[in-house]
């Protein structure tokens, strides 16, 4: 991997569950403050008007990083492949600069959509491949499948739930994290922690939850509608958080606070 596409992918701008107008002028406005990586799924409906988006952006097309994921109504031999290429032709391009599975397979049996996923990629259609909502077990069994390196396990991050054996599996298996609902959907501001925290550097209750994110070596998908808000998730490299001020955020975890499991997506694995 190049060092401008792991510096690119560290802030990468979410589109769920946006659609027309509201979708293009967020991209746009998230182009506007510096965001290069933007993050998509067959699943969220979005592909053709974010691809419509991006090129309304004016960026040249090396310059940015897109992500999206396949469906698990896809992991079969006849549907992955076609539904990766009519979402590089809803999008606009030749090739999605990461391929990510939505979801491990149900069941378990996570062999076929990963190989799947390699035919991928060996093909061309996808530079980068990687995965979301691994457990850590599957992420070690991952690892033994695919032959092209895995650039991030994608999965729900954030200070109000403990992640820790996801962590320990990244450093194993060499495998990123990369988190989505990386503010809890909100519910981190009902902590005074964070803004108080935010307070001696200058910096919102939001900044501080990313940058503690990031300080944890896990990239973060951010979405918003508004312009100050997309600007100020943007502008979370200009501060370092102390070793107390992580370790206070740490006990944060033990909130135990999940917002994606089998209560929302009934297929979702038993997570660690």
């Amino acid at each position: 991997m190049t060092i401008y596409f792991e510096k690119t992918y560290q802030r990468s701008f979410g589109t769920f569950p946006l659609k027309g107008q509201d979708l293009k002028d967020a991209i746009l406005a998230a182009a506007e403050v510096g965001y290069r990586s933007f993050d998509t799924a067959q699943m969220y409906g979005n592909e053709a008007e974010t691809g419509a988006a991006l090129k309304a952006t004016s960026l040249a097309r090396g310059d940015l990083c897109i992500t999206t994921k396949v469906d698990i109504a896809n992991f079969s031999d006849e549907a992955f492949l076609p539904s990766v290429e009519e979402s590089l032709k809803k999008l606009q391009i030749e090739q999605v600069d990461v391929l990510l599975l939505h979801w491990p397979t149900p069941g378990g049996d996570i062999r076929l959509s990963l190989q799947l996923l390699q035919q991928a990629h060996d093909r061309g259609l996808a530079r980068h491949i990687g995965v979301s909502n691994y457990t850590a077990p599957m992420m070690r069994q991952a690892r033994t499948i695919v032959d092209a390196p895995l650039v991030t396990n994608q999965v729900e991050f954030h200070p109000l739930l403990n992640q820790d054996k996801l962590l320990v599996a990244a450093s194993e298996t060499g495998i990123p994290l990369a988190s989505y609902c990386s503010v809890a959907r909100g519910e981190v501001f009902k902590h005074a922690i964070f803004g108080e925290i935010g307070a001696a550097y200058g910096k919102s209750a939001a900044q501080v939850v990313l940058r503690w994110i990031l300080q944890k070596g896990v990239s973060i998908n951010t979405m918003s509608t508004k312009p100050a808000n997309i600007a100020a998730n943007f502008d979370v490299m200009d501060f370092t958080l102390s070793s107390i001020d992580m370790a206070r955020i740490e006990k944060m975890t033990n909130t135990g606070y999940r917002i994606v499991g089998k209560g929302l997506v009934p297929y979702a694995p038993d997570f660690d």
